[in-house]
């Protein structure tokens, strides 16, 4: 029996340019988001307006949110040599954007407590200010917006360079940036109730018609709750190392157990997880009927498939066909 373990990673890898790129625009954004919070909170006060003040508060939450994303950035940074953690810190990130999804949750639950709130008991609204400061908070979230894309591009740009040469997978997460993505739901979340709030007052303000700012609201809400559970089973999925299902095992499985020179070789044991953005290692268990089959001879033909970065190989021999 032959048993050998091998990985070409190293924790330089797991905090790459793409991520200084995204952690730079992420904490940029944070700053933004929390200056516009204060504009709001205080013209809520100064024009006495319940709209914008809860619409301020709101967006506090995105701003703690956003802010948890670029921690995660700056730990994954700080650790990213630390011998403690065995395939790097690249988890901490995806941590980071799992509780930025709870705090999308969060807030749609906050966003349609309010809005029944507005429907049972109505509040007056000042609908020109309010319009205003809204306006104001869409134009604030599309900078962020453009802001987070040029770092997602920066990031997508520099993996390229690394995962050119590998297979498409199609879009299975494959290589994606999730706590990247959360800050992106966050701003979108805003700028998506910022459209539905500038819809909502003016419609009140045309027309008369209240009702229709605690209407959007719901939607806003609804809205925000798929993007957050999109996210949650995206990050969860990777916190759990549930990938057994990612067409990379199918890869691992041809790689292994077919070509002519496979000697009846076939995997009796496999696990696959994810290291990186798009880095995998894997376990593996092979029963051979070729004697002379060795691990390298296995990782060589593993090594079509840049993405598998680290792989424990164990190979055990079956004298005789079976009949």
């Amino acid at each position: 029996m032959h048993t050998d373990n091998l990985s070409d990673w190293s924790h330089d890898h797991v905090f790459d340019v793409g991520s200084h790129a995204a952690e730079r625009g992420t904490r940029l954004v944070m700053w933004i988001t929390a200056a516009t919070m204060v504009v709001e909170i205080v013209a809520g006060w100064w024009y006495n307006s319940m709209a914008l003040l809860a619409d301020g508060w709101h967006m506090s939450s995105h701003a703690v949110a956003i802010g948890l994303s670029a921690f995660a950035y700056a730990a994954a940074r700080r650790y990213a040599r630390d011998p403690r953690f065995a395939f790097g810190t690249w988890k901490i990130e995806v941590l980071g954007g799992f509780a930025s999804a709870i705090f999308l949750l969060g807030v749609a639950a906050l966003m349609v407590v309010g809005s029944v709130e507005r429907i049972v008991a109505p509040q007056p609204i000042h609908y020109q200010e309010a319009i205003m400061i809204a306006v104001l908070g869409l134009v604030v979230n599309v900078v962020c917006a453009l802001i987070l894309g040029r770092a997602h591009d920066h990031h997508h740009h520099d993996h390229d360079h690394g995962d050119h040469a590998q297979h498409d997978h199609g879009d299975h997460g494959h290589g994606h940036d999730l706590n990247l993505r959360s800050a992106y739901l966050h701003v979108l979340a805003d700028a998506a109730t910022s459209v539905l709030a500038i819809i909502a007052l003016a419609g009140g303000w045309l027309y008369g018609w209240s009702w229709l700012d605690p209407v959007m609201g719901i939607v806003g809400a609804t809205l925000v709750a798929i993007w957050a559970r999109g996210l949650l089973v995206d990050t969860g999925k990777v916190l759990l190392d549930r990938e057994m299902d990612h067409p990379v095992v199918e890869e691992i499985r041809a790689a292994v157990e077919t070509g002519p020179d496979h000697g009846g070789t076939r995997i009796t044991d496999l696990h696959v997880w994810r290291v990186g953005k798009a880095a995998y290692s894997c376990a593996i268990s092979v029963m051979t009927h070729d004697p002379a089959l060795t691990p390298a001879q296995l990782r060589e033909r593993l090594s079509i498939h840049e993405e598998i970065v680290h792989t424990t190989i164990e190979i055990q021999l079956c004298p005789q066909r079976d009949a």
